[in-house]
């Protein structure tokens, strides 16, 4: 796995790191129990000072994603799949909500927007007619 963190984004680079390791624990690459590279290792490889790596790991710590093992190093928690995806998902709603809101407040006509996101949504009658998990959203 790469990590990059884009100088020129508004979003700060420990965010910017949190996302991607979210990203990472929530597809499965970093599956319960994987270690992760050294803070310095990170830090090396997305080209951010070491605090900035260790800020991001100590909020995914304190939200329950990483657990640190003193002298082992750091590991993703036996929960972090379920509550990356969870958060993953809260962070893209409300992103689309708020772009959602600027484009109308732009002018957009509420059916073009509505058009844009059928034209984003594949059509798949396998998929469409299998039941929802509780909680999922397609």
């Amino acid at each position: 796995m790469s990590y990059r963190v884009d100088p020129s984004s508004d979003v700060p680079p420990s965010r910017q790191l949190q996302e991607q390791l979210l990203d990472a624990m929530a597809r499965g690459a970093l599956p319960p129990g994987a270690q992760l590279p050294s803070v310095r290792a990170l830090a090396a490889e997305a080209l951010v000072n070491p605090n900035t790596v260790a800020k991001a790991i100590r909020d995914l710590e304190i939200a329950g994603l990483l657990i640190g093992r003193n002298g082992l190093g750091v590991f993703v928690s036996a929960a972090a799949p379920r509550l990356a995806i969870e958060r993953r998902r809260a962070v893209t709603l409300a992103t689309f909500e708020r772009a959602l809101h600027e484009a109308l407040r732009a002018g957009h006509e509420p059916h073009r927007l509505a058009e844009l996101v059928e034209r984003a949504v594949p059509v798949d009658p396998i998929a469409s007619a299998a039941p929802l998990a509780p909680g999922e959203l397609r």
